[in-house]
């Protein structure tokens, strides 16, 4: 059992009192509002076109008459029109993938690297980190933030960092066997490729060194944390991040309590809106998350839409405040026949049959005008084919149940759906 005595630990923002935090806020984003107003001719276009000026926020309440920030806005200022420093303080610049058009690209002063690293640095403290312990790092490293992102954190924290990056399944499994790391940094996915990969080996997960497992880039359940804790005998907690705003280490899960990931407020503010409206909702509501950046000096962000939804909730192991588990992203929402449905639900659906493995995809086709969905699914080893025929029925009447909507059903056999080195992706919509 880990020590959880963390009060020691906390830094001076961890510490800060609610009305404390609340006053820091308010001066970190009025200089915020006003460094991107004078830096960016996006901002100084956008806050003009929505007849507002820094100096009208006088409250927090205030930043809800500023415009939104969308991802499309960055990719039509690419590559680096949304910084707002000379390209001499441009310390690092990162980019997202561009699967979907243009890469949204992000820079970093010296100032942003050495913010973003104690921001993670407390992420890793919070999920049961210590100085000392040995980190693995399977996040892909390159452009994409979370490499690199974890590696500075946990330098910062004064950790041992093993920089796996991505991939290379055998290795992974005979580096955590060998260097006997503590953490693992990783896809919550792929972590359940490199727990394939133990089982072919005949190696024994609960076994292995590793202690504490920090996942995040992509939703995830709490039936995939409790498979995955079961499978390693280890603490798996939730960081949260995305590049527009930093990187990994926005927030992060407290191991203490796993009752929703603490956002870092004082570098972070956040909002939850009606995604349709766009009107904020009170502490507590479903909604889409947006941020706005507090320290940023390359490249702030204002209220940026991040399609992630969730709902905020009061601080509990910290005074900061919580929001609940990234359930899904709006941009991921299907709607089948009418019904909006997200993968993470058939997730839900998919562990709670034994004879069933996290691995999936799902399948949408329109052959005749109308929307079908198939659930592609791994079986478990050792299944027979009495228990496949109760697993098909058991899921379809499951996500007819709990879903509302009908599905085929094809079970395959363990390593046929396509694994992920990085952000798993489950849908194929073919329509």
């Amino acid at each position: 059992m880990q020590d959880r005595n963390y009060a020691p630990l906390l830094d001076e923002g961890e510490k800060l009192s609610r009305d404390a935090l609340a006053a820091l806020q308010l001066r970190r984003l009025q200089w915020s509002l006003r460094h991107a107003f004078e830096n960016s001719a996006h901002y100084r276009d956008a806050f003009k076109a929505a007849g507002v000026h820094p100096d009208d926020l006088t409250s927090l309440s205030d930043l809800a008459n500023f415009p939104f920030t969308a991802k499309d806005d960055l990719r039509q200022a690419y590559p680096f029109d949304f910084f707002c420093v000379p390209m001499d303080r441009v310390q690092r610049i990162h980019a997202s993938s561009g699967t979907t058009g243009k890469p949204t690209v992000v820079g970093y002063t010296k100032k942003d690297i050495e913010t973003w690293a104690s921001v993670v640095a407390r992420s890793i403290r919070a999920a049961g980190g210590r100085p000392g312990m040995k980190v693995h790092i399977a996040y892909g490293y390159g452009l994409f933030t979370g490499g690199l992102g974890a590696h500075y954190g946990a330098e910062q924290l004064g950790c041992t960092v093993i920089p796996m990056s991505g991939g290379q399944t055998e290795k992974q499994v005979q580096l955590i066997e060998d260097f006997k790391p503590d953490i693992i940094m990783v896809t919550p996915s792929y972590m359940l490729a490199i727990l394939d990969e133990f089982t072919r080996q005949g190696l024994d997960p609960r076994a292995s060194s590793l202690k504490i497992g920090i996942f995040g880039a992509e939703p995830w359940t709490e039936a995939m944390r409790k498979e995955i804790e079961d499978a390693f005998a280890i603490d798996a907690v939730d960081i949260y991040g995305l590049s527009e705003v930093m990187g990994p280490g926005v927030a992060n899960e407290c191991v203490e309590t796993k009752d929703g990931i603490t956002i870092w407020e004082d570098h972070f503010y956040p909002e939850i809106i009606d995604p349709a409206t766009g009107m904020v909702l009170p502490e507590g509501e479903l909604g889409e998350l947006v941020f706005t950046s507090l320290t940023k000096e390359a490249m702030p962000i204002i209220r940026y839409r991040t399609r992630d939804l969730t709902r905020l909730l009061p601080g509990t192991a910290r005074t900061m405040r919580r929001m609940e588990k990234i359930s899904a992203r709006s941009d991921d929402m299907l709607i089948i026949r009418g019904v909006n449905v997200f993968p993470t639900q058939f997730e839900e659906q998919i562990l709670k049959i034994d004879a069933l493995s996290p691995h999936y995809i799902l399948e949408v086709t329109r052959p005749d005008r109308m929307d079908l969905v198939k659930v592609i699914v791994e079986h478990r080893d050792g299944v027979n084919s009495d228990a496949l025929k109760e697993a098909q029925q058991s899921l379809q009447h499951h996500i007819k149940t709990m879903i509302g909507i009908s599905t085929a059903i094809d079970i395959v056999a363990p390593g046929d759906v396509d694994r992920s080195t990085g952000k798993a992706q489950r849908i194929k919509d073919l329509r």
